[in-house]
């Protein structure tokens, strides 16, 4: 019987991260975060103030924690998928967490100056 034995190195992703790595991996995550949006709101939901966590780990799977503007959003599974799709997308990412999360409450002061003046709150 013959018996091949392969020796497979992991490739340089699955190195031990630097923190200057992880914060470009984050910059890279929170770049494609701005480009999902709540269907019934003309703003992102990075600027809405809907992410409250991104942990980048050290396999290069991601951790996010975010809120909805309200509890029964209609959206909210399209938009839970639309976030971990598009996180996924990030070269070097294996996979994207996305933790539904309610406290704190989010309101209004979570928002950026600039979604506060897209929506007339300013």
């Amino acid at each position: 019987m013959f018996c091949a034995r392969f020796y497979v190195t992991l490739p340089e992703i699955y190195k031990k991260m630097t923190q200057e790595e992880k914060t470009n991996l984050e910059g890279r995550i929170v770049d494609v975060i701005k480009t999902v949006y709540d269907p019934e709101i003309p703003v992102d939901i990075w600027s809405l103030g809907m992410i409250y966590r991104i942990e980048v780990n050290d396999d290069y799977s991601v951790d996010i924690d975010m809120t909805f503007t309200a509890p029964n959003c209609p959206a909210a599974d399209y938009i839970l998928e639309d976030v971990r799709t598009k996180v996924e997308s990030v070269e070097g990412i294996t996979s994207a967490t996305v933790n539904l999360v309610f406290e704190p409450e989010w309101d209004k002061s979570m928002m950026s100056e600039e979604a506060r003046i897209e929506l007339g709150f300013e």
